[in-house]
């Protein structure tokens, strides 16, 4: 079936759906299926809308269908010697693009290169009323008003049915280079602060309980004369570590206990809420496992600045996301009302009253 039936069969479907009232479950790889509440209504499969539209590494830039795998992607990138900046996560080996820009995942880099938003330029899209809308383009400009492309990155497909999307992409550093050092939290996060004031290369940091992991990315000239400034001991075959980290599949997630992401300011002291932590971006994001009362975890994370994702663990998945105030949970509702008029994407997956 060609590119073009696909796209008509899909949206043939949300004009069904739009007709009888019928929720529609957005999937595709469904590597990201535990993420934010739990899915429901029929499936719309996008896994076969799948393929690279178009790329050009001179102009790096990349389009692809949402369907597409994302190993497809990087491998593409990677023989011309590029990358996606925001090294977002798999969580298994059939994820896709799509799923990838709906939840917004990005990887270590993240604090010193963008968030996936930060990079997609366009996208294609079946709104709520089962029309085929395209926002954005391949290059990056200003815009006046919304930038509906960046809006639906993060949405988690409830404002429409992802098809293609472009990004920015970018080239691979020349050198690598990560260091360890052992610390305490209050320690780790200062020199974390510290290095961020600093001209160095750092592209990703780490604090695992009782060693603080930093990594240099950039000209081999640049990275080697960052190595005595961050001090520590080099780790070998360092990609793993951060590969792991970024999968889930270090020692530390591997414990059956309710997972919790919290996003403060890097500045913001080691709470004091009883559990494992890990600490990423710099200290920004944190990693929480425990059995703590989660108003609690919610109240000391908004306390400092910050909000708190019950990541996974919660086995009603009622509350996954941290409460929005009254007026921005009106204005998400009004973007509903505007992009699925008949609440039929996801509805929801992100809140129960969207």
């Amino acid at each position: 079936m060609s590119d073009s039936d696909i796209g008509t069969q899909l949206q043939e479907q949300v004009k069904a759906a739009v007709a009888t009232a019928t929720p529609l479950c957005i999937t595709a790889g469904n590597s990201k299926s535990f993420y934010g509440r739990a899915p429901v209504g029929e499936r719309i499969d996008l896994s076969g809308h799948s393929g690279i539209v178009s790329y050009e590494p001179t102009e790096l830039v990349i389009t692809a269908r949402a369907g597409t795998p994302l190993r497809d992607i990087e491998q593409t990138l990677a023989d011309n010697n590029q990358m996606l900046a925001f090294e977002p996560p798999h969580f298994g080996p059939t994820a896709t693009l799509g799923g990838t820009i709906a939840c917004n995942l990005s990887g270590p880099r993240r604090p010193y290169t963008g968030a996936a938003r930060d990079f997609v330029l366009g996208t294609r899209i079946i709104n709520g009323k089962g029309e085929i809308l395209r926002f954005g383009g391949e290059v990056m400009k200003n815009v006046a008003g919304y930038d509906v492309s960046r809006l639906m990155t993060g949405a988690l497909g409830t404002l429409g049915v992802l098809l293609d999307i472009s990004l920015k992409v970018l080239p691979r550093p020349e050198a690598e280079l990560t260091l360890a050092q052992h610390t305490s939290a209050q320690q780790a996060l200062d020199r974390m602060h510290a290095l961020s004031h600093l001209p160095l290369p750092v592209s990703a940091s780490l604090f695992d309980g009782d060693t603080l992991f930093v990594r240099l990315s950039g000209t081999a000239r640049g990275v080697d004369a960052a190595r005595d400034r961050v001090g520590g001991d080099e780790v070998r075959q360092d990609s793993e570590l951060w590969s792991r980290v970024k999968e889930h599949q270090h020692d530390f997630f591997a414990a059956q206990q309710p997972l919790w992401r919290l996003s403060l300011a890097s500045t913001t002291a080691p709470l004091s809420i009883e559990g494992q932590w890990l600490y990423e971006w710099g200290g920004a994001q944190r990693w929480l496992l425990g059995e703590s009362d989660a108003r609690v975890v919610r109240s000391l994370a908004q306390a400092h600045g910050g909000h708190a994702t019950l990541y996974r663990g919660d086995p009603q998945r009622d509350q996954v996301f941290h409460p929005l105030p009254d007026g921005l949970m009106t204005l998400h509702r009004r973007l509903k009302q505007a992009f699925d008029p008949h609440g039929i994407f996801n509805p929801g997956r992100m809140y129960r009253e969207l």
